[in-house]
């Protein structure tokens, strides 16, 4: 009877569909360092430091002063510092990004705005077609 019990299944916090576990509502204002092993959307205004291990989403309403660094990136409201996305940095029509980003894979929808240097990283090595041509032995 009592050696039957089943044990409850651990579900991450952070929820399989990829769903939000915080979230920074529109009327909200934060200034700091947020940290987080889960998923963060931000409607309100953020300052300072975001670093996330899940992903981040900042909605339409969402106005974002920070050096930022998450899993994946998706952009709807403004931005300005430097972005870090693991995989993936989105910017939708209605996003703005100012600053410099490290991504692995950009995506910018007609109509998103980015206006700074951008560096994709990568584990791939450059092929050998990319070298610096050599002086050939005739010349």
């Amino acid at each position: 009877m009592f050696g039957n019990r089943k044990q409850p299944q651990v579900v991450p916090t952070a929820t399989l569909n990829g769903k939000p576990e915080t979230v920074i509502g529109a009327n909200t204002s934060f200034v700091g360092t947020l940290k987080s092993d889960g998923n963060i959307r931000i409607d309100g205004r953020v300052e300072g430091d975001v670093e996330i291990l899940g992903n981040l989403i900042i909605g339409e309403t969402g106005q974002v002063i920070a050096t930022i660094k998450a899993q994946n990136v998706h952009v709807s409201g403004a931005v300005k510092g430097e972005i870090t996305a693991v995989e993936q940095l989105e910017i939708s029509p209605t996003g703005k990004v100012w600053g410099d980003i490290t991504t692995a894979a950009l995506h910018i929808e007609p109509g998103g705005l980015f206006r700074g240097q951008s560096a994709m990283s990568t584990n791939i090595d450059e092929p050998l077609l990319l070298e610096a041509p050599r002086p050939g032995r005739g010349e």
